[in-house]
């Protein structure tokens, strides 16, 4: 596949999320043998998928609303918590929806 026509979630992948994704496959999907071949335990490997879903899952839904998929990014890359991130996205609908009720 020609680098031109990678989906728009693969470009906001890091290398090593990349990595990952080759090891996972690889593996034929096995939890446990990425787990080993990284040397750490499974619930490790496991955080580390989830997250990566839901990297690609906003990577998907970043197009429709940027500002949400930006406070999702930094609420699952530890850089802000959760309860502040559902706080903004809540604040963000709710004035958005009043800006679009006022139109």
């Amino acid at each position: 596949m020609a680098v031109e026509i990678l989906p728009a979630w693969m470009g906001g992948l890091e290398d090593e999320d990349l990595a990952f994704i080759r090891r996972f496959m690889l593996a034929s999907g096995s939890l446990k043998e990425v787990a080993r071949q990284y040397g750490v335990t499974y619930p490790t490997v496991r955080l580390r998928l989830d997250r990566l879903i839901q990297r690609i899952q906003m990577a998907e839904q970043a197009e429709q609303e940027p500002y949400i998929a930006l406070i999702k990014r930094l609420a699952i890359d530890d850089k802000l918590d959760y309860d502040t991130a559902k706080l903004l996205i809540a604040e963000y609908k709710k004035m958005d929806k009043e800006k679009k009720g006022d139109a």
